[in-house]
């Protein structure tokens, strides 16, 4: 626009209507100026002279970051923004959906998996025994362990499920007899010092092979005598367990005796050693069983809750009020971060940076304050010539 503005002053003499583009140029050059200065004026002190009113960010940056905290905390983080946009997503659905594909699982089995290890080594072994002795042994000090047997007892009990243990046993107390015969004999021989060792062996034969064939009738008939003596003594037991004082006595006594023996012997270090070894050699294997479970278990959770749309109500209600809860306990606390960030950096460097990120823009700006100055310079230019006339 300068050099436009001389070739004008040079030749209008000889071309009158160079008065035109003159009056481009003129009105072109002052809006660039003006403008170059306006932008400078923004960032720095114009030609490094301290002008007051300029360098504007650098001199307000304390001013500007609380504002921009502010404006954060009032337009971004207002808990009826948030749980708007976050009430039409739902969230269960989708992890439920990602969760399901069994890669994405074992992503983060493996990720558990690996950070297990590291977390039981952490675990301080005095935080260990404070835990037992603050949280552990006061609850079963209060337990009653008589009662609790008797609820065991009662629930193995419901619906004949004991009877296999039952079965169980028979099995392996015939097995014992089959095989200790002659331990029998020989006691029954030492018991018996007057009857010949013939007919001990044929007593202890047909005792033995009575008891056996007893054992057999008994697990081969489900109905039988035995076993209905059996149930009766159980239910006895179950009721003896569960109303008997001397039973509740009985059971808080050997509480006491075993939480003083665990205390005294420091056994739970020795448990959290074991389960640290166990871990550690698990993991090593190829096929560990701890990742296996973890990404069964991931994935069957995934498609649970896929197939449930009841569940997925109820954690995407549970994410929203989590979310409101989170956002209105530390709105303010996130403002003054962003706040005090922006304080620390150095106001120069701020500036800087800001500059070279709008630069392109401010350049239009600048350009299209010489246009728009030389179409003003022309509109008043053929207004003076209007008005003159």
């Amino acid at each position: 626009m300068i050099a436009l503005l001389l070739v004008c002053v040079a030749w209008q003499a000889e071309h009158p209507w160079l008065q035109w583009p003159r009056a481009l140029a003129e009105a072109g050059a002052v809006g660039a100026i003006a403008d170059w200065y306006a932008v400078v004026a923004l960032f720095r002190h114009p030609f490094g002279l301290p002008i007051p009113h300029t360098a504007i960010i650098r001199q307000n940056q304390q001013r500007i970051a609380e504002s921009l905290g502010n404006f954060v905390e009032e337009n971004f983080l207002t808990p009826e923004l948030i749980i708007g946009r976050l009430s039409g997503y739902n969230a269960a659905q989708a992890l439920a959906g990602w969760l399901s594909e069994p890669a994405n699982s074992r992503a983060i089995a493996e990720v558990m998996a690996t950070s297990l290890p590291e977390l039981l080594n952490g675990i301080d072994d005095g935080d260990v025994g404070r835990f037992f002795d603050r949280m552990v042994i006061p609850k079963l000090r209060t337990l009653d362990v008589s009662r609790a047997v008797g609820n065991i007892l009662k629930v193995l009990s419901d619906g004949n499920r004991h009877q296999p243990l039952l079965d169980h046993g028979l099995d392996a107390l015939e097995n014992w007899l089959t095989a200790n015969v002659d331990l029998i004999k020989a006691r029954f021989s030492a018991a018996s010092r007057y009857t010949p060792a013939l007919l001990d062996a044929y007593i202890v034969n047909k005792f033995v092979e009575g008891v056996i064939a007893l054992l057999r009738d008994v697990v081969a008939t489900p109905d039988h005598e035995l076993r209905r003596e059996f149930d009766a003594a159980v239910q006895g037991l179950i009721l003896q367990l569960r109303t008997s004082t001397a039973h509740r006595r009985l059971g808080k006594s050997l509480m006491r005796y075993c939480l003083r023996h665990l205390r005294d012997g420091e056994y739970y270090l020795t448990v959290l050693d074991h389960v640290r070894a166990g871990v550690a050699a698990d993991l090593d294997r190829e096929t560990s069983v701890l990742r296996g479970v973890a990404a069964s278990v991931l994935v069957s959770i995934g498609k649970s809750v896929a197939s449930e749309p009841a569940i997925q109500r109820k954690l995407n209600a549970w994410w929203l009020e989590l979310a409101r809860t989170l956002v209105v306990r530390y709105r303010r606390l996130l403002s003054a971060l962003i706040t005090e960030v922006m304080r620390s950096w150095n106001d120069e460097e701020v500036s800087r940076k800001i500059e070279a990120e709008i630069g392109r823009d401010l350049q239009f700006i600048r350009i299209n304050g010489t246009f728009v100055g030389g179409v003003v310079g022309v509109s008043l230019h053929a207004a003076t010539l209007v008005v003159a006339q």
